[in-house]
């Protein structure tokens, strides 16, 4: 099993910024990817960006050039730094792990409980 915990979040203006950041603990495997979802309201959770335990950061088309995600291996740490935020960047944020076993071709996923981020206009 792994925990995430998440902080951050919150109210902020349109153009403004926000520092998402995540926890793990638990039994993460050496090969993972750990990123960060959101879902609005009535609309389906989504990808906004994951990176691999070695490195490699992926990113949803319409936070390319605002958000930037790190992690720090030796903390199990995640973060996601949003800038130049819009009101449709509006949802709760989820943290997840996603634990990967090669040799099995298995897959474990983890979620945090969700962080509210709102932005105005």
């Amino acid at each position: 099993q792994v925990q995430l915990v998440e902080s951050g979040g919150g109210l902020v203006q349109a153009g403004g910024s926000l520092r998402l950041s995540c926890a793990a603990s638990g039994s993460i495997f050496s090969i993972n990817v750990m990123g960060w979802y959101r879902q609005a309201p009535g609309k389906q959770r989504v990808l906004v960006a994951d990176i691999t335990s070695g490195g490699y950061a992926n990113y949803r088309d319409s936070v390319k050039g605002r958000f930037t995600i790190t992690r720090d291996n030796a903390k199990n740490t995640v973060d996601l730094q949003m800038n130049s935020l819009k009101p449709e960047d509006t949802a709760v944020y989820y943290c997840n792990i996603r634990n990967i076993r090669l040799v099995e071709g298995k897959v474990y996923d983890y979620w945090g409980q969700g962080t509210q981020v709102n932005v105005s206009s």
